[in-house]
């Protein structure tokens, strides 16, 4: 079969290689009819985390079952389904918990209660590197999905695989910014990052009742689909101070909600850049010190961008000072996946309106190196292998 393999930091390429085959009685084999690339693809397409060995990216994809083990009961041949992409067994403690991203048995080697770095990791994912499982990803034409009764989900009839595929990440990842929050109705929620996760984090502010949405940004055609997608108003941080901004929006105060949607990749100074060195940090985290700036006292940050390192300087002070109730982490996709499929079907939400580019898979390639240097106004990709 045809895969996006990752060779090395900014080096990959659309190869042949073997078809997945069943390892255990739960597995199923999917031919992926649509996948996408994400933001968290770009964490190792540039290194950011490290991944030593060849591997098929993508955590994104959907299709059409093709062969199931003989322990799978909830899919058949012919089922066409949408992958979370956490892997989970669906039965350890953390799993029983609703808390799939943690699940115990997914990934062996690495998985442990430290959270570091290089041990002790969660759940595993797929194509996010053997830190987090060593699964092969979905950018290809077929793909093996480990415990295939717990994550896939059959899609509604009459919905096209753009109008669902994003309910493998980035708007169940926006969804539990959002759902973190806990928001009451009415309150000012401010994300920052308008790529595809903060888009949708605006879409699910909006939907869990917030009476202000605020998009940050430093592109302006990420503001722009902002604007027209998920129809807030927005702040171009290049242009003015931030935080200043949003505490003039708010009569001082500053917002009820900050969502990072950014993470580790915002844009670094040379300065920052050789600190991360002396420091050995990974990227930066200097949005997220923006929203324990920008949020109100009392109020709550939630971080969905993604943060691989230990950072120096965290600004523990104010948030003690501020009274900040501050979450994060990856999304509990198991947990929300249903409800979300019911907006889609209900017409309470649209997705696919952030898709700028729409390819084959051989192109993969080419739309990485676009969007990782944010080119032709590229906020979505989406492959077809």
């Amino acid at each position: 079969m045809k895969a996006l393999v990752f060779h090395n930091p900014k080096d990959v390429r659309v190869e042949t290689v073997e078809d997945p085959k069943l390892k255990a009685s739960d597995d199923a084999i999917i031919r992926v009819t649509s996948t996408a690339i994400c933001g968290s693809d770009l964490h190792i397409y540039n290194g950011m985390f490290p991944q030593p060995r060849n591997m098929i990216l993508g955590h994104e994809f959907m299709g059409i079952v093709e062969d199931v083990g003989p322990g799978v009961s909830k899919l058949k041949k012919g089922d066409r389904v949408v992958v979370p992409f956490p892997i989970a067994c669906g039965h350890c403690k953390f799993c029983s918990m609703e808390l799939p991203t943690h699940c115990e048995n997914s990934n062996p080697e690495h998985y442990g209660p430290e959270g570091g770095l290089l041990k002790g990791k969660g759940g595993a994912l797929f194509g996010y590197t053997d830190l987090y499982g060593g699964y092969d990803g979905g950018q290809a034409e077929y793909v093996r999905v480990p415990y295939a009764n717990v994550g896939p989900r059959k899609v509604p009839e009459g919905l096209t695989d753009e109008q669902i595929l994003f309910m493998t990440d980035i708007f169940p990842t926006g969804w539990s910014a959002i759902d973190w929050a806990e928001l009451k109705g009415g309150e000012t929620v401010v994300v920052f990052g308008c790529g595809p996760v903060g888009i949708m984090a605006q879409k699910s502010a909006w939907i869990k009742g917030a009476g202000r949405v605020i998009g940050v940004d430093i592109q302006p055609y990420r503001l722009e689909m902002a604007r027209k997608a998920a129809k807030v108003e927005t702040i171009n941080a290049s242009e003015v101070d931030v935080v200043d901004a949003i505490r003039s929006m708010t009569g001082g105060y500053g917002a009820d909600v900050c969502v990072d949607a950014v993470g580790l990749e915002a844009e670094r100074s040379i300065l920052e850049k050789a600190m991360n060195v002396i420091q050995m940090e990974k990227g930066t985290m200097k949005v997220l010190e923006k929203c324990m700036d920008a949020v109100r006292r009392g109020g709550v940050v939630t971080v969905v961008g993604v943060y691989g390192t230990t950072f120096d300087n965290f600004p523990l002070h104010q948030f003690f000072d501020k009274g900040i109730k501050l979450m994060g982490g990856q999304a509990w996709v198991h947990r929300y996946i249903d409800q979300l499929i019911s907006l889609v079907v209900e017409g309470k939400v649209v997705l696919d309106d952030i898709i700028t580019h729409k390819v084959s898979l051989s192109e993969a390639p080419k739309m990485y190196d676009i969007f990782n240097k944010k080119q032709d106004n590229c906020v979505k990709v989406v492959l077809k292998p």
